[in-house]
C-alpha cells in the first residue's frame, strides 16, 4: 500500500470494524445485509461492486475484508475466499484479477478448488464441465479441511471478533 495512504489513515480515529454486513456467495456476487433482516442481497450497483473488489484483501488471520477508508468490513464467506470463472481460456477471481492455478482439486461434494497466487477459489459451478474428465485424477480434499488448510475464516463475525 502506499505510505502516503498508510499515514493517511494513521490519523483517522479508531474505527471498529464491521461483521455481518457483506457476503461472498458460491458464484462470486457481493451480497448486503439487507437493513431489519438476518437476509442478504446481491449488490447490483455496478459501481459499489467494483469499488469493494477494489478493495478487497486478507488480514494475517486469514479474514478476508473490504478496506472502507479506514474501517474493515469484514466478510462472510459461502465457501471460498475467492470464486475464479473462465473467460475464454483465461482464469479470473470474481474481482476481475487473472489467476494463474498452481493447484487444482476436488472437494467431497464434487466442488473443483483452485490454488492460485492469492489464495485458494472455487471454480464457478457455470465452468465445471471443462474438468469433468480430468476430475477423477484430481487430488481429493474433504471440505471440512479446506478453511484450515489453506488458511482463511470464512465466518469473522465468529472466529476473529
Amino acid at each position: 500500500m502506499d505510505q502516503s495512504v498508510v499515514r493517511g489513515m494513521a490519523r483517522w480515529p479508531d474505527v471498529p470494524a464491521v461483521y455481518d454486513w457483506l457476503a461472498l456467495d458460491r458464484r462470486g456476487n457481493w451480497l448486503l445485509r439487507e437493513p431489519g433482516s438476518e437476509r442478504f442481497g446481491r449488490i447490483d450497483n455496478a459501481a459499489l461492486r467494483d469499488f469493494i473488489s477494489r478493495n478487497y484483501a486478507a488480514d494475517e488471520r486469514g479474514g478476508w475484508f473490504f478496506q472502507n477508508g479506514p474501517q474493515r468490513v469484514y466478510v462472510k464467506l459461502a465457501y471460498t475466499p475467492l470464486v475464479l470463472h473462465y473467460e475464454g481460456e483465461a482464469l479470473f477471481d470474481h474481482c476481475g484479477r487473472p489467476v494463474e492455478s498452481l493447484e487444482t482439486y476436488l472437494d467431497d461434494e464434487g466442488s473443483l478448488l483452485i490454488l492460485g497466487q492469492r489464495g485458494i477459489g472455487l471454480l464457478d459451478d457455470r465452468d465445471l464441465a471443462r474438468f469433468a474428465d480430468a476430475a477423477q485424477a484430481l487430488p481429493r480434499l474433504a471440505r471440512s479441511e479446506v478453511e484450515t488448510r489453506f488458511g482463511f475464516v470464512s465466518n469473522p463475525a465468529i472466529s476473529l471478533r
